[in-house]
């Protein structure tokens, strides 16, 4: 599918310097604005083709309320963007500041729940680099134990 696919694929993956007052059009179609929630709290390592961040998931973030009452886990999909923003800050200098954005999601596994008092460690390792962006792997964990893992590609959004 082209470009115009990803203003209702819920706008994953618009990089947290876009500010929502940064009209992105898309041919006509809606504005597209930025993901309110930065999921690294801390980036642990880096290197050229790897990076490891952490997410300190704590009983006040918003999105727990409802996720489950009286027994909240931090929400699949929103493991999986702390994995795709922990790509992101990988590929940040090889995107030359372009936005990235999530274009495919292969295998993703869910094991492990997170909990608030509870730390995801994420993993991202480029897999290769392609002519549409980067394929990557990612893995969470929680004590060790695997909360997520699979592959994704982003690639550069280019607005019309």
């Amino acid at each position: 599918m082209g470009i115009g696919f990803w203003p209702y694929a819920n706008c994953i993956g618009l990089r947290h310097r876009l500010h929502s007052d940064t009209p992105l059009c898309f041919g006509g179609l809606p504005r597209v604005t930025t993901l309110r929630f930065e999921l690294i709290d801390r980036v642990l390592e880096r290197e050229d083709n790897r990076l490891v961040g952490i997410k300190c998931l704590s009983s006040a973030e918003e999105y727990l309320a409802d996720h489950f009452p009286g027994f909240a886990v931090f929400p699949g999909v929103l493991m999986l963007e702390a994995l795709v923003q922990a790509g992101r800050l990988l590929l940040d200098e090889s995107a030359n500041g372009q936005p990235l954005v999530l274009c495919e999601a292969r295998n993703i596994r869910y094991g492990q729940m997170v909990r608030p008092g509870q730390t995801l460690r994420v993993e991202v390792k480029v897999r290769k680099q392609t002519d549409m962006g980067w394929d990557l792997d990612g893995r969470g964990t929680v004590g060790g134990e695997v909360a997520l893992g699979g592959r994704f590609a982003l690639k550069p959004l280019v607005a019309a």
